[in-house]
């Protein structure tokens, strides 16, 4: 989602955003993107300017400000919906560029973060949806778009606006007040031939828009029931945050619908890696699988121990009781267990592992397309591959999202498979040899699967 802030709207925008003042854009030459880019490109030391073509038709433009170099001008020309014209920090720039040019995720972006495609209106994006590379774009319910013909039709008042210039502009620290007016000064430069003002978007209403509704921290941390202070830190950690939809003094407040999104991915995010944990000896939570090679490993040393009866034997030991020598097999059990499980620089090469157990079920499910005739009907994986899952997620529980969308994703692109097909094999396949009990796969791929990969109300 882009959830950058726009400072002003150029004068000859199609759609303006509310609040902002207006600044007079005559020296941009709207119908000529490559002049745009050039207006900053290879400029001098600090400037910067780039223009693309969108892939459905129409264009982007973007170009520092050479008068206030503070700013950029923002252009995005639709082959139907017409241009917005948007003056930014010029540090946002490549951020904006790569929202319109590769988000996913329309052109207007309201309220932190809604944005608009030409057809609907849909909430930030936030679930990561790994079969498609991208996020899962969930429609706003009721939403209606408001037009500046709308805005024109409210109550007209005794303000007088104007139209900024560029040279002396300081970005407002609030919304405009009595921006109506600001509204009906930027229709009165309307060219003929311009978009129609029943066209011109301007905003979006929801009812989950209305500000009384709105949650703080305290509810956003009840919603994904965490405690306040797990939450990423205010001040430090507003990235790792949801959207917000509105800025009090007391700090950002969210819709219930973004901050159920947030939720809903903070658990496909750290949901497995909780699921799939357990208690060592030292009362720490760590991977499942790295505790049973710890108390494996516990056992072996203890039983050593006690078969070392004879202290010349092994002068490295004292003979104890059997508490004594479990707890210290325990320590010396320890980071034997932890190099093992180590995936940066351990005894096993956990990317390579994972790069095996894909390729291995591509495999099984190229021959299943290769023999079929009904490629939605697929065989199950072969129980050494799924007990090789079940060793890597037990290892490495946070990356169990990352395992089954890149078999999800790979089947798709090399096959054409219906990602559903593909999740309903997964499930079907660990269900019936992994050494997970059915309880705990359940809650495993509703977290872990992509969206695409389950039913509805699965997810």
């Amino acid at each position: 989602m882009s959830t950058i802030q726009p400072v002003a709207n150029g004068l000859r925008t199609d759609h303006p955003v509310p609040g902002l003042p207006f600044i007079n854009d005559e020296r941009l030459l709207l119908d000529n993107p490559d002049a745009i880019e050039r207006t900053g490109r290879n400029q001098g030391e600090g400037l910067w300017g780039r223009t693309d073509r969108l892939r459905d038709g129409g264009w982007v433009a973007f170009t520092t400000e050479t008068k206030n170099r503070d700013y950029a001008w923002a252009v995005h020309q639709h082959p139907e919906h017409g241009r917005t014209v948007l003056l930014i920090r010029d540090s946002d720039m490549s951020t904006l560029h790569h929202h319109w040019m590769y988000g996913g995720n329309g052109f207007l972006y309201r309220h932190g973060g809604y944005w608009w495609d030409g057809a609907r209106w849909h909430r930030p994006q936030q679930i990561v949806d790994r079969a498609y590379e991208g996020y899962e774009a969930r429609a706003v319910e009721d939403a209606v778009t408001v037009t500046a013909i709308d805005v024109l039709a409210g109550q007209a008042t005794s303000h007088t606006a104007r139209v900024a210039k560029i040279a002396d502009f300081t970005a407002p620290t609030e919304p405009l007040p009595h921006w109506r007016e600001h509204l009906a000064l930027w229709a009165s430069h309307r060219k003929p031939g311009s978009l129609p003002l029943d066209q011109c978007v301007v905003d979006l209403r929801a009812p989950e828009l209305d500000p009384d509704l709105f949650v703080d921290r305290a509810g956003l941390a009840q919603i994904a029931e965490l405690k306040p202070e797990d939450l990423p830190h205010p001040k430090y950690g507003r990235k790792d945050l949801p959207p917000h939809q509105d800025e009090t003094a007391q700090g950002p407040r969210w819709s219930r619908p973004v901050a159920r999104d947030w939720a809903e991915q903070h658990r496909r995010t750290h949901g497995p890696e909780k699921l799939l944990s357990a208690t060592t000896r030292f009362g720490t939570d760590q991977p499942r699988g790295l505790v049973d090679d710890h108390n494996r490993l516990t056992k072996i040393i203890a039983d050593s121990l006690q078969d070392a009866d004879e202290p010349k034997r092994n002068r490295l030991f004292t003979r104890g009781s059997s508490t004594n020598r479990e707890e210290q097999a325990a320590q010396l059990a320890w980071w034997p267990a932890v190099a093992i499980n180590d995936g940066t620089d351990g005894f096993i090469p956990f990317t390579a592992v994972r790069t095996t157990i894909v390729e291995a079920v591509l495999g099984g499910l190229a021959r299943d397309v290769e023999h079929t005739d009904t490629p939605e009907i697929l065989g199950d994986i072969v129980i050494d591959v799924v007990h090789l899952i079940d060793w890597y997620i037990l290892r490495e529980p946070d990356l169990a999202p990352a395992l089954f969308g890149e078999i999800c994703l790979d089947a798709r692109l090399r096959f054409g498979l219906d990602t559903k097909a593909v999740g309903d094999l997964l499930r079907r396949s660990l269900s019936l040899d992994s050494s997970l009990d059915q309880q705990t796969l359940n809650t495993l791929f509703d977290l872990a699967l992509p969206p695409s990969a389950q039913d509805p109300e699965e997810q």
